[in-house]
């Protein structure tokens, strides 16, 4: 076992849910147009509550996916927050339609 291995053990955590933060959902989403792409899924719509951070993940009724970038008016952005018109490039398969709104979840 190499030094670095050794200071950077993980103990045992039985039981524990190492990927959820939060429980309750910290924003929500509606979707105003879902695109699929070659690099991926594209969502665009208004950020209805809360403020929104690549990261984060996004739920509908089928599917969960990571956001994995943000534009706002065709510039990269680093949040979104309530209010905002923005595109997020998502990681994962999530189904969504005109007018679902999904739940915001930090990870």
């Amino acid at each position: 076992m190499g030094l670095l291995s050794r200071l950077f053990k993980r103990g045992d955590r039985e039981g524990s849910e190492e990927l959820i933060i939060e429980r309750e959902p910290v924003g929500r989403f509606r979707v105003e147009n879902c695109l699929i792409l070659p690099v991926g899924r594209v969502v665009i719509g208004e950020v209805l509550d809360g403020v929104l951070y690549p990261g984060y993940k996004l739920k509908g009724e089928e599917g969960v996916a990571v956001v994995m970038g943000i534009e706002k008016e065709h510039r990269k952005v680093d949040f979104a927050i309530a209010g905002d018109l923005v595109a997020l490039f998502l990681d994962g398969d999530i189904e969504c339609m005109k007018g679902d709104e999904l739940e915001v979840y930090k990870v």
